[in-house]
């Protein structure tokens, strides 16, 4: 019996031709193809608005993308998180779709003592993340902040875990042959749901 898996692509670029949609094309067709449920929430899609203040954040409406978002992120057994760095980390887009979904209520409930109750325990997830320097140079140079924000700070802090990662690096000088490599590990990966 198959997992169910939900893809975020946060690529806030809608143009079908990048990178990030065809990883996370190529991974869905191998989870399919294994005999896993898939879902996808295309961040680039979504019609949601930025979170200004605290209260927004604590209690403000759940417009309707973000509440299908929030149902598919419950739904899932494992979840992809799929985006290029820009600036050194994810794109504003995705990230402000993250501040709306891992809100109290949904992805944790807040107590007055400081601690918190994670709300999406029992998932798992991976991060892969497309670059356009050395993926080494991004890892042990800059430490793969981004990646290590994402995994720490957001996805364990509700309940998510464990977290995989595959970081793409020196995507604007790679070959076709380069590529196609990439797509058989993300369909490898999506057949084995990891």
């Amino acid at each position: 019996m198959g997992l169910k898996i939900t893809i975020v692509d946060g690529h806030p670029d809608p143009d079908a031709g990048r990178l990030c949609h065809a990883l996370a094309d190529a991974y869905e067709q191998g989870a399919r193809e294994a005999g896993h449920e898939v879902r996808r929430i295309a961040v680039a899609h979504l019609d949601f608005p930025i979170l200004r203040t605290q209260a927004e954040f604590d209690s403000g409406p759940i417009v309707p993308d973000i509440q299908v978002a929030e149902e598919n992120i419950e739904w899932a057994n494992h979840l992809l998180i799929i985006y290029p760095l820009w600036l050194g980390s994810m794109p504003a887009l995705l990230k402000a779709f993250l501040e709306q979904t891992i809100r109290p209520g949904f992805a944790f409930e807040a107590s007055g003592n400081g601690w918190h109750k994670k709300r999406l325990k029992g998932r798992s997830a991976r991060i892969v993340i497309t670059m356009g320097m050395p993926a080494f140079w991004y890892r042990w140079f800059f430490l793969a902040h981004s990646l290590r924000s994402l995994e720490r700070n957001i996805l364990k802090f509700c309940g998510i875990e464990p977290v995989g990662e595959t970081i793409f690096g020196l995507v604007a000088a790679a070959s076709e042959g380069k590529r196609a490599t990439w797509l058989k590990k993300m369909m490898s990966l999506g057949r084995r749901a990891r």
